[in-house]
């Protein structure tokens, strides 16, 4: 519901009708986002979704992503009826892959120049990979080889933080962290697009479950106890868990890249995303994700419960500690020989 907000706000504040999307970002089930949308569609094998109409897709467009040279094209052939882009800071719903260096400022850059919005998906980020979510990591911190430039200290950013930033979202979504376990999403954004909602404005948006009281009280909480040390903490977790399991993989002969994004992080299957890393949605599923399965299966069998496909990401939270990681360190090598014996169907 945030992100089908957050569309319908750009619409009404450019008066335009097309999104542009990326392959391989999610922004939830919503008709008009669900093209190429990766997580469970990626996982389903499916072009999108059936009972969606013609209609509605043809509102938007899909472009490759991570490919400024499509984007910037996309942008010079119909920029004037773009409303929005739609993307997902640091996308993780083909697995956790990584933009570009200045992948994020061009799409900033062009959506100005064009006067589109720019829509940051931080749904799985937002607070999880930092207090400010991937944009606090990239357009604040300066996410330099893996680790912030220590641009601004640890904590919640504040108003200099957004006037120093390489680069500023219009809108933002967020949910997961969010909501504390409990169903929660939220949009932010530049004052006066959100003042366009209703009742302030003429765009309407309203649920039976908007602001409910239990869930932001339980966000409210999850987002108090999460200090800096328990970032520090669930950091440190993902790192050890995805290198006992790429170890694991090495000693069994399974090629394989880990990318990593915090606390999020997907093991990549084959040559290919050995050799180069898997940066957009069709290397991702190019990889060899007939070797998920039977990985999968053999560390369940040991009591270990993974993200039910190669294409969903691994999260790490505060409640894995050394009797998990001591757990999945026992089940690894079983599992790492099951993905090496396993064959393509």
């Amino acid at each position: 519901e945030a992100t089908m907000t957050a569309i319908r706000l750009a619409r009404g504040a450019t008066g335009r009708d097309l999104i542009v999307k990326f392959a391989g970002n999610y922004h939830g089930h919503s008709d008009g986002l669900l093209a190429a949308a990766g997580s469970g569609v990626a996982t389903g094998g499916l072009p999108g979704s059936a009972g969606v109409p013609e209609a509605i897709t043809a509102q938007t467009i899909v472009l490759p992503y991570n490919d400024g040279d499509a984007l910037r094209a996309c942008f010079e052939q119909v920029g004037d009826s773009i409303a929005a882009v739609i993307c997902e800071g640091a996308p993780a719903n083909m697995g956790t892959v990584p933009p570009h260096p200045g992948w994020n400022r061009e799409i900033r850059r062009l959506c100005t120049v064009h006067g589109a919005l720019m829509i940051l998906d931080e749904v799985l980020t937002g607070f999880r990979v930092d207090p400010a979510g991937w944009w606090g990591l990239e357009a604040v911190a300066g996410w330099v080889d893996g680790a912030p430039s220590g641009r601004y200290s640890a904590g919640f950013v504040d108003a200099s933080c957004v006037e120093g930033a390489d680069w500023v979202p219009d809108l933002v979504t967020f949910g997961k962290v969010v909501g504390g376990g409990m169903p929660l999403a939220a949009v932010a954004g530049r004052a006066d697009v959100m003042d366009l909602l209703a009742p302030l404005g003429p765009v309407y948006q309203a649920g039976t479950l908007s602001g409910n009281p239990l869930a932001t009280v339980a966000g409210l909480r999850t987002l108090e106890l999460a200090d800096q040390g328990v970032y520090d903490r669930v950091n440190a977790s993902a790192q050890e868990i995805s290198t006992i399991v790429s170890d694991a993989l090495s000693a069994a002969g399974v090629a394989h890249r880990v990318q990593r994004t915090g606390s999020l992080f997907s093991v990549m299957f084959g040559e290919a995303a050995a050799a180069s890393g898997v940066y957009d949605y069709d290397q991702a599923r190019a990889q060899e994700a007939w070797r998920y399965a039977p990985f999968f299966h053999s560390f369940l069998s040991s009591g270990v419960a993974l993200p039910p496909s190669v294409y969903e990401v691994w999260f790490v939270s505060g409640a894995h500690g050394e009797a998990e990681l001591e757990a999945i360190a026992a089940a690894a090598p079983a599992a790492a020989q099951a993905a090496a014996a396993a064959q393509p169907e």
